[in-house]
């Protein structure tokens, strides 16, 4: 964590400087040094203030900054209503579709900034947004309605670090806490809830008692939530920087909570594998698996996702033998059924529901014995999901037993194979040393003729056939012979 000092306006002149942002237990209020705010930034700040106002930015960008952790983006807040912020920014170009919820947006060096007004919010109905919204002078109120102590810290460069309600205190410490009573904030936006766990596993901070207890007694509350905005925050969730440490951790305390949201995880809660390779149940292996996903592969989110879903089908696959060892044949199609309908509810892409859902229905396939089956393996799936179902087999090693780590390594060799031999194979039709143009004076366009090319391409990946013009037709030609007699 890079070391931010702060001063107290408490302190004597030029007063004691304190480490880590402790701040000032009677005003949590402090001047801070070394805050990097990007030009752009400055100079709105600057600009509402020599306009007489009050300018902060304020919530994710602070708490990043106070981290050490180079801010996204920059949010700031203004005690000039919406009308004074325009006539300030009269001469840029503004973006208006926030004014009923005090936000004016201004494009700074090509970059939109929001600026926004202190408020006060209404009654929520929707346990989403406010239904009104009133406008306020006053910073503690403003941030007085924000979710967490860590969230709820505005700087200025001009006035210091405001933090009244012991943010700072709560960053240094690692501890999520709400502002204000726990309860009244999840139900006033739900989302808070899985923001809460997303947090807790991407910056390794642990919630608060309360907190937590708030965040599953008010989960029945995330159905009013878009899907959308669910698998947002699950997907933070499982990529973010720490991740990889804590993914675990936190879905074991909210299991509740995750089944809320995606009912079908409930099966693994406890049920045991009964199998020589696991430590642990299903559910818990399902977690141990995407925290290794998230160590092996940082921020790859399909196979963090893969790695959460691979074996959800297993307690309906399940199966005990004669000699108590428990069997989950065909584990690996229902859970990609599974995982498909999932993300479908959840909305995600085409694209990644279809990448996540193949490494499921694949991740226990066998290691290639020898280079004919490494071909056929690159044939039938490509480098790229290759390679993950290679990362899902690691991943998935290190979440069972220690002695199943050594197989761990061999996937690893496999994995650094790929380039040279695809490189080297021909692993696909069009890499053929013919084509259809080549076979239309044996076959005509047919269904016949994509049975030939098959046939040959599955010669060539199996070293029976050099992958020669001449040869192939005359191969091709004592196929089509062949069928004929039939």
């Amino acid at each position: 964590m890079r070391t931010i000092f702060v001063r107290c306006c408490h302190n004597e002149p030029g007063g004691i400087r304190l480490r880590n942002a402790q701040g000032c237990r009677p005003c949590r209020h402090m001047e801070v040094d070394r805050v990097e705010i990007p030009s752009n930034i400055t100079r709105i700040l600057d600009m509402l203030e020599s306009a007489g106002f009050e300018a902060y930015i304020v919530g994710g960008c602070v708490r990043d900054s106070l981290m050490g952790i180079q801010p996204h983006d920059y949010d700031i807040t203004t005690s000039a209503l919406p009308e004074e912020t325009e006539r300030v920014f009269s001469g840029m170009k503004l973006i208006e579709t926030g004014l009923k919820h005090g936000t004016v947006t201004v494009l700074s060096d090509g970059e939109p900034v929001e600026i926004t007004t202190y408020r006060v919010d209404g009654e929520y109905h929707d346990s989403r947004r406010p239904d009104s919204v009133t406008f306020t002078r006053s910073l503690r109120e403003d941030i007085a309605r924000r979710d967490f102590t860590m969230n709820g810290i505005a700087y200025s460069p001009k006035r210091g670090l405001f933090d009244e309600f012991g943010g700072a205190e709560d960053i240094r410490r690692g501890v999520i806490r709400c502002i204000g009573e726990p309860e009244r904030r999840f139900h006033e936006d739900a989302l808070r809830i899985l923001r809460g766990m997303r947090f807790s596993a991407s910056l390794g901070f642990r919630v608060e008692e309360g907190t937590a207890a708030a965040m599953l007694d008010s989960r029945g509350l995330l159905r009013n939530i878009s899907a959308e905005r669910v698998f947002t925050e699950l997907s933070g969730l499982l990529t973010g920087r720490k991740s990889g440490g804590n993914i675990r951790r936190v879905l074991t305390q909210f299991r509740d909570i995750l089944a809320e949201v995606v009912p079908e995880f409930r099966a693994g809660f406890d049920f045991e594998q009964h199998s020589r390779f696991h430590c642990l149940d299903v559910y818990q292996h399902l977690l141990a698996s995407a925290e290794a996903a998230a160590r092996i592969a940082p921020g790859e989110l399909p196979l963090a996702l893969a790695m959460l879903f691979h074996d959800i089908g297993k307690p309906e696959r399940f199966a005990l033998d004669e000699s108590g060892e428990g069997h989950f044949y065909g584990h690996a199609q229902v859970s990609a059924d599974i995982a498909d309908s999932v993300l479908r509810r959840l909305r995600t892409s085409t694209a990644l529901r279809e990448q996540v859902c193949e490494i499921v229905r694949y991740h226990d396939i066998p290691l290639p014995e020898n280079d004919r089956q490494f071909r056929r393996m690159l044939s039938k799936h490509g480098e790229e999901l290759s390679r993950d179902i290679a990362m899902a087999h690691i991943a998935d090693d290190m979440a069972k037993k220690p002695e199943c780590l050594s197989r761990c390594e061999d996937w690893r060799r496999l994995i650094s194979r790929i380039p040279e031999m695809a490189q080297e194979s021909c692993l696909s039709v069009k890499s053929l040393a013919v084509d259809g143009g080549a076979l239309s004076g044996i076959v005509p366009p047919s269904p016949l003729m994509g049975e030939v090319l098959k046939f040959l391409l599955d010669g060539v990946v199996d070293g029976k056939f050099p992958n020669e013009r001449e040869f192939l037709l005359q191969e091709a030609a004592k196929y089509i012979a062949n069928r004929q007699k039939t």
